[in-house]
This record gives C-alpha cells, sequence and structure tokens, in this order.
C-alpha cells in the first residue's frame, strides 16, 4: 500500500503517568512514522513501538512537525490512545450476504451504520467477524508475517455451493483450503456459523460443525471453537431474499441436533468445541445450559453464554447489596423481551432491597419489527413508544450496550438526552452488573 494513503495516527488521549505524558505529548497531536515507517494501523504502531529506542516525526496541533527521539524498556507502552485502529483505508466487504445486518437497517442514517468491513485487522484487534473473501496476496502474508491470531471467521458453510449462495460471492468456496493455510502456519480461528433455516441448516450445518472438527486436533487446534447463531432478521430487509425467520420449533430442532454433536465432541475432545448462542433457547423457550457447560467462554461475545456469565457475576456483586438503603428509591430497568424470563433471578434480589424497587420492563422492538428481541437492539424510538407517558420512577436504567460504543446514541439516531426529554425522566446508562448496582444503591 502507497504511504500517500495512511494519515497521520490522531491522538485522542494521554494515559496519565506515561511516556508519553511525560514527554508533553497532547490530544490532537499525530504520529507520522516511527522509526522511518508510516504505522498503517494500531497494529503496526504496537509492532514498532516495541523497540527500546523510537524516532518518531510528530505533527503538533498547529501543523508543526517534530523529531523525538524516545528511550525506554522493550515492549513498555507509551500511553496513547487514537480515533481510530486504522490509519489507511478500511477494508470493506464484497458479499451480497442476505442476512446482512448492514443491508437490513433504514437509509439516512447516521454513515458509519453502512460501512460493510471484512477487515482482518479488526477481527484481530477486537474479535469482528470476517469472511476471507476479501484478502489479497499482500495482506495473507501480513497476517503471516505478523502471526495475527486468532482470527474471527464467518464459515457459516463448508461446503462450496452451499457457502456460494450465503455469501453471493465465487470466492467463497475456498473456504476449506484457507482453513489448510491457517492450519500448515499454526494460526487458529474462532468460527461461526449463521443458521438461516432451509439454506445451511440440517445435513448442511452437522456436515459444516464435522468438517471443522477436523481442524481441532493437536496442542494448538486451528478452529479454537465454533458458535452457531441464529439469522436476525429485520422488517427492512429486502423483499426479495430467501430468509426465513427462526421459529420457535426450528430452535429446539437446531438445538437438538446440536447437543447430539456436542455430546461426541465431548467425547473425541473433552470439550464442547461447538456452542449454541444463547438465542435459541429464549426463541425455543427452553432453559440455558448451566454455567459450567461454557467452559473458558471462548464465544461469549458471539452471546455464547453471556447470560449464564452475567448472571454469575451479578451473584458476586450481589454481596455487596445492603440489607436497606435511605431515601428510599425507584427505578425502571429495560431490557429485551428475549432476556426477561433469564433476568427475573436478579430484578429479585434487587428488590430484596428495603428501600429499593426496580421495576423490569421488558421490550420487543417495532422499529426491526422483531417479536423476540436481544436488549442491545432496543432503540430510542422503542423505548418512547413503550415507555411515554408511564410513571417511571426516579429515572430509568439503561444497559449501555443500546448505544453507540463510547457515544449516546441509539442505532435509530435518537441521543440519550432526547429519550430523556421526551420521558421527562433522567435515563442512566449502566455498564455491566457493578454499575447497576451501584446506581441502585448510590
Amino acid at each position: 500500500m502507497s504511504d500517500t494513503a495512511i494519515r497521520p495516527a490522531l491522538i485522542t488521549k494521554v494515559l496519565p503517568d506515561s511516556i508519553a505524558a511525560e514527554i508533553g505529548f497532547e490530544a490532537g497531536d499525530a504520529i507520522v512514522t516511527i522509526n522511518g515507517n508510516r504505522p498503517r494501523d494500531l497494529i503496526d504502531y504496537q509492532f514498532l513501538c516495541a523497540d527500546e529506542v523510537l524516532a518518531l516525526e510528530v505533527l503538533d496541533t498547529t501543523g508543526n512537525t517534530h523529531q523525538i527521539e524516545i528511550e525506554k524498556d522493550y515492549d513498555e507502552d507509551l500511553g496513547l490512545e487514537f480515533d481510530t485502529a486504522l490509519f489507511d483505508n478500511l477494508i470493506q466487504c464484497n458479499n451480497r450476504c442476505p442476512f446482512c445486518f448492514i443491508d437490513q437497517q433504514p437509509p439516512g442514517k447516521r454513515q458509519s451504520l453502512y460501512l460493510k468491513d471484512d477487515d482482518y485487522r479488526l477481527s484481530f484487534l477486537y474479535g469482528s467477524y470476517l469472511t476471507l473473501t476479501n484478502l489479497t496476496p499482500p495482506e495473507w502474508q501480513r497476517i503471516e508475517r505478523l502471526r495475527l491470531s486468532p482470527l474471527y471467521v464467518s464459515v457459516h458453510a463448508t461446503e462450496p455451493e452451499v457457502r456460494i449462495r450465503l455469501l453471493k460471492n465465487p470466492r467463497a468456496g475456498q473456504i476449506l483450503q484457507q482453513l489448510k493455510w491457517f492450519q500448515e502456519r499454526r494460526l487458529q480461528i474462532h468460527a461461526q456459523v449463521v443458521v438461516c433455516p432451509g439454506i445451511n441448516d440440517g445435513v448442511h450445518l452437522e456436515r459444516t460443525l464435522l468438517d471443522l472438527t477436523q481442524f481441532h486436533t493437536g496442542e494448538l487446534p486451528t478452529v479454537a471453537s465454533v458458535a452457531v447463531v441464529p439469522v436476525g432478521l429485520t422488517r427492512f430487509r429486502p423483499t426479495a431474499d430467501e430468509l426465513i425467520p427462526v421459529s420457535r420449533e426450528k430452535a429446539a430442532e437446531v438445538i437438538s441436533q446440536v447437543e447430539a454433536l456436542q455430546s461426541k465432541f465431548q467425547q473425541q475432545f473433552r470439550s464442547t468445541f461447538a456452542w449454541l448462542a444463547d438465542e435459541w433457547f429464549l426463541i425455543a423457550g427452553q432453559e440455558l445450559p448451566l454455567e459450567s457447560h461454557y467452559e473458558d467462554y471462548p464465544q461469549i461475545d458471539n452471546g455464547v453464554g453471556s447470560i449464564r456469565s452475567f448472571l454469575k457475576q451479578f451473584s458476586l456483586a450481589a454481596q455487596k447489596l445492603p440489607k436497606q438503603i435511605s431515601p428510599p428509591r425507584e427505578f425502571t430497568w429495560v431490557v429485551g423481551n428475549a432476556v426477561e424470563k433469564a433476568f427475573q433471578p436478579i430484578l429479585q434480589k434487587l428488590n430484596c432491597v428495603e428501600g429499593l424497587k426496580v421495576n423490569m420492563v421488558a421490550l420487543c422492538s417495532h422499529y426491526w419489527g422483531q417479536s423476540i428481541t436481544v436488549t442491545g437492539l432496543l432503540t430510542g424510538r422503542d423505548l418512547l413508544q413503550e415507555l411515554q407517558g408511564k410513571y417511571l420512577g426516579d429515572a430509568l436504567l439503561l444497559p449501555a450496550i443500546m448505544l453507540k460504543n463510547g457515544d449516546t446514541c441509539f442505532l435509530d439516531d435518537m441521543t440519550l438526552a432526547e429519550l430523556a426529554d421526551k420521558l421527562n425522566t433522567p435515563v442512566l446508562p449502566v455498564r455491566g452488573v457493578e454499575e447497576l448496582i451501584e446506581t441502585c444503591i448510590k
């Protein structure tokens, strides 16, 4: 890639008591080169900054360039944060998967919602999934050279014709050869299979999981884990697609099929290997597996075991709950209706505190047109439609997962301030168990 396509790395935060703070870096400064090299992304930055002696070319907020030399311990962090992980162009997706959430959104929203990334760097850094269909030979070489492992790969199907049908891309049929490439280089992936009824379910799902087990061997298995996820559909999806929503009956069928395979995997690998996302059990109306089922939660970011993990975290944190609080407080806690039953133990425990009353409101998303909705997909309009004009207590408790990361904007572009104004009630985002409890009792 040409150096002219690489932008200086814009600094947004200088950590206190860090090397960068001591030198005098400020937010708004930008790094142009490190030891003569322009970093393309955060991976390059971390790799180049590992050296003990650094020569930096820095562009300050006034547009002046400075040369800075730094001596430090090997691998010691400078203490800088940047506005983006990519200092060049995002590798975008050229697949046309009918179940892609990007294509199931209404037009006219913020531009970032329509970016289709298929970027291996974001996969390595943040665990986002890619299909491997958009990688050029130099990018494959970089993955090998920098040992970028594990990556997170959307497999969906291992039969070439089925995967080509799903991704609408003739290159999609190369997945087994690509997995062999990872295997030969002792690099790992975590895989996901989004099940679309009538396309890659049934015998195709079984074939896919059994094919993936061929790469789960040795001390460093190429395929470390698999998540089996139900397709999520919205009312904005193209009307001509071939997708069928996952019904209660289909969810029960997939659970039975995969659990039978899991028993075999346990005998063969002493690991479940392929896990069902929590949504399958919620759709089917079945109890979730026990917490011990999820081992070390390799697919928790894919919704595999996230509810059990949350319940476990709450159980530990709830030991800090006082017997009573004063003055009395009352809150409305909003969640997606998919977790209403699962979160009842949390609600009961909170309401055991004298002086504390928490009312759970479990909502579906009319905005997306879903009868069963996970919490992260609720929008400002959904909340306003269901809650406007109702008594909500002292404040509305809102899982921060509903909001754009690091921002106060819902998926429908409504802001927290707009929602609070229209509900005439304070709206308090809570991030995780600790914040939920602290907000309730402080």
